[in-house]
């Protein structure tokens, strides 16, 4: 079942006691989550209390990623913050107001911490849009693609890129990113929805495998970003 972007505001006890359980599937206690997360046990409870207000969903992500071994990261149209640079993150947080910026751009960079853990495999698949989107300076983007180019040579860290030549049996049209085999979410415009269903989970997964059959990895992979950053840098 899916909560429908207008839904998540109400949505906050139940995504607080979804991340709760989760936590304790993973066998975590409240203070190692803590710990993988870089923040405090009391704001882990908070956050499983439904109890934050400003940020909240930078945090909820962050207790979702500790609790979560395997990630597959779709992105259609732009680079996720995982992967992205301050520049970048910045720019892509331009609407909200001056101090939220500063501090949500700062838990998106603590978020990163997580690539660091090689107990978790990672698996990025992005477009040639995605990648090459002009969102910053073309300078800034060169700098960009060279961290996700870096990132690829991360023993737990798949990259792989979809150029445009690529033709889909079936079409992509949202950004989605699917937690194990236990959650899904799916980003657009307008906002998010949650899956939890295993039948959605195992749709997305699926279409994941599909997209996955298409992309470029490793050398190759490597090389095109390579292409791609030079192409700014002239």
């Amino acid at each position: 079942m899916a909560i429908e972007p207008d839904q998540l505001d109400q949505s906050g006890l139940e995504l607080a006691a979804m991340l709760k359980q989760l936590r304790k599937q993973a066998g975590l206690s409240g203070v190692r989550l803590a710990a993988r997360c870089h923040m405090s046990q009391s704001k882990i409870s908070r956050i499983e209390g439904n109890k934050l207000g400003l940020d909240r969903k930078q945090l909820e992500l962050a207790g979702l990623e500790a609790a979560t071994s395997e990630f597959r990261y779709f992105l259609l149209s732009m680079t996720t913050g995982l992967l992205a640079t301050p520049d970048y993150i910045r720019e892509s947080i331009a609407y909200a107001p001056p101090k939220q910026q500063a501090k949500t751009v700062s838990l998106k960079l603590e978020r990163q911490a997580v690539l660091l853990d090689r107990s978790k495999r990672f698996t990025f698949l992005l477009t040639e849009q995605a990648v090459r989107y002009p969102l910053v300076s073309p300078d800034a983007m060169a700098m960009q693609i060279d961290r996700l180019a870096s990132l690829a040579l991360q023993a737990n860290i798949r990259i792989g890129v979809l150029p445009m030549a690529v033709k889909f049996s079936n079409t992509p049209l949202s950004t989605f990113t699917v937690y194990d085999d236990r959650l899904a979410t799916i980003e657009t415009d307008l906002g998010a929805a949650v899956f939890r269903d295993p039948k959605d989970v195992r749709s997305l997964l699926d279409r994941f495998t599909s997209y996955e059959g298409h992309a470029l990895f490793g050398d190759e992979a490597r090389g095109l970003l390579s292409e791609w950053a030079w192409s700014f840098r002239e």
